[in-house]
């Protein structure tokens, strides 16, 4: 029986990357890393999914690829 002084041990590293992938194929979903070349990255823009000045913000590139992709397979 636990009571309001037990403290559980903290959750190693492994442990939590582990939790996030099955959560993830649970959800339907792959991590995966991926290789972009400038040129791709080039497309983005020219194609609106991504602006210029936010060419080398990795959050920006992986929201316009995501918007890339959602368009792309859409049913």
């Amino acid at each position: 029986m636990m009571n309001s002084n037990t403290v559980l041990p903290p959750i190693s590293p492994a442990a939590e990357r582990m939790r996030r992938h099955r959560q993830r194929r649970r959800n339907g979903l792959r991590c995966l890393m991926i290789e972009f070349r400038e040129t791709e990255i080039d497309g983005l823009v020219r194609r609106g999914f991504l602006l210029a000045d936010r060419r080398d913000h990795l959050d920006a590139i992986i929201d316009a690829l995501y918007e890339f992709l959602n368009r792309a397979f859409r049913d």
